[in-house]
């Protein structure tokens, strides 16, 4: 089994004992660890390949200035630059393979900093007391992140805590000898969706785009399915987005926690990616169902898609003023953006007899978007549901004339 480098991340002053006995978990499945200490204030009882030196000189800084600061949050901060800077150039040297890191909330604070420069495919995982807690924005988890609550320890080792770290240590091993990294062989197109039943203009594009040539990745637009789907833009991971679903956009325009953090619908426009979009299921405001419905939602009409989400009906007001989010968004995009709107319904309960179906609310959105929407953002309007076919292959067509015009880089090949 090839050996594999996996970078450690801790303050090697405070959590030695806990450190070494994860460098102990790997390197006795036959891993290797490079260390890296972000203390401050204390010095470790045994040398660190990285010492904390190096970590706050790698951000312009030095451990004195981290002192003088006297703040634990600015010297932290200095430390978390340096930290990501040094995790990113080894893993682009190829000294890495992975990282792991513990920590409370300033471990974890610092740990999701190095975690956000190593692009998607290399394993990333930290041991926090606060695992995947609400003290988290969904913008500072990386897409693959993977997260372990550190239970039990807060201070020094014992066998509960022991049981986390070396799940963590053989997860995080295990994974960088069996990670198939993203390939780019082929031009990446993503795309936004929800489930099938909702929408399904997927069934008929995903087929189509791959006999054109091009990789087609959907992400699952609710949250973290949108965060994903912004990290890789961001990264300039895609040829073209096809940005369809604007649930959880919608969530965050309203004030829902289910939401992909202030960069949805930006980091494509960034990057200068070109963006097919269309406001697929934005017309309902989500919510975690085991929590107290919000004052202002208690009167709408409700759905409980499941024990953990629910749905509630916005007004034509709020749909306007998601209709101008979405409008301020892309017209700050640095590439070509193109908008579909269908005027038969944004989602498969939008449609006559069905629970969502509100005329009133669709014709004030798209009022507001044929507002909104000027050049040099483009819109097609179609007399069509989004699920239907004639969306599917308007979207084609716009797809089709920008890989002619070049606008979008055709594959070097054909799939066989």
């Amino acid at each position: 089994m090839t050996d594999k480098t996996i970078l450690v991340i801790g303050t090697f002053d405070t959590k030695s004992d806990e450190l070494r006995y994860l460098i102990g978990c790997i390197e006795g499945q036959g891993g290797t660890a490079m260390t890296m200490d972000v203390s401050v204030l204390g010095d470790p009882p045994a040398a660190t390949d990285i010492s904390k030196h190096r970590v706050a000189e790698a951000a312009g800084s030095s451990i004195q200035a981290a002192i003088r600061s006297g703040d634990e949050n600015t010297a932290m901060q200095i430390m978390a630059a340096g930290a990501a800077t040094l995790a990113a150039d080894l893993h682009v040297a190829g000294r890495i393979d992975a990282m792991i890191a513990i920590g409370g909330t300033m471990g974890t604070d610092l740990a999701l900093d190095c975690a956000l420069v190593l692009p998607m495919g290399v394993p990333k995982y930290i041991v926090s007391t606060v695992a995947f807690s609400p003290l988290i924005p969904p913008e500072r988890l990386p897409p693959d992140i993977q997260m372990i609550l550190w239970a039990g320890g807060l201070y020094g080792l014992n066998s509960v805590c022991r049981s986390a770290l070396s799940q963590a240590a053989g997860a995080v091993l295990g994974a960088a000898r069996a990670v198939e990294p993203p390939r780019r062989d082929r031009p990446l197109v993503g795309m936004t969706s929800l489930g099938k039943s909702c929408l399904s203009y997927m069934v008929a594009l995903k087929p189509a785009l791959e006999r054109r040539g091009f990789e087609v990745a959907v992400f699952h637009s609710i949250g973290m399915g949108g965060r994903a789907f912004e990290g890789l833009a961001a990264q300039g991971a895609f040829a073209c987005v096809m940005d369809f679903c604007m649930q959880e956009f919608t969530n965050g325009v309203h004030g829902s926690v289910v939401n992909s953090g202030a960069d949805r619908l930006s980091s494509a426009g960034r990057a200068g990616i070109p963006q097919i979009v269309a406001p697929g299921a934005s017309d309902l405001v989500d919510m975690p169902t085991w929590t107290e419905i919000p004052a202002k939602w208690r009167e709408r009409p409700y759905h409980a898609h499941n024990r953990l989400i629910a749905s509630v009906a916005i007004t034509p007001e709020e749909r306007r003023r998601t209709a101008r989010e979405i409008g301020a968004r892309l017209a700050r995009a640095s590439g070509p953006v193109h908008v579909i709107l269908p005027s038969g319904g944004i989602e498969e309960w939008d449609k006559p007899g069905e629970p969502a179906h509100d005329p009133e609310g669709l014709d004030a959105f798209l009022d507001e978007m044929r507002t909104v929407i000027a050049p040099p953002v483009a819109m097609s309007e179609i007399d069509a549901h989004i699920n239907d076919r004639a969306f599917a292959d308007t979207a084609l067509a716009i797809f089709d004339a920008w890989v002619a015009d070049g606008t979008v880089r055709a594959p070097d090949r054909k799939p066989v």
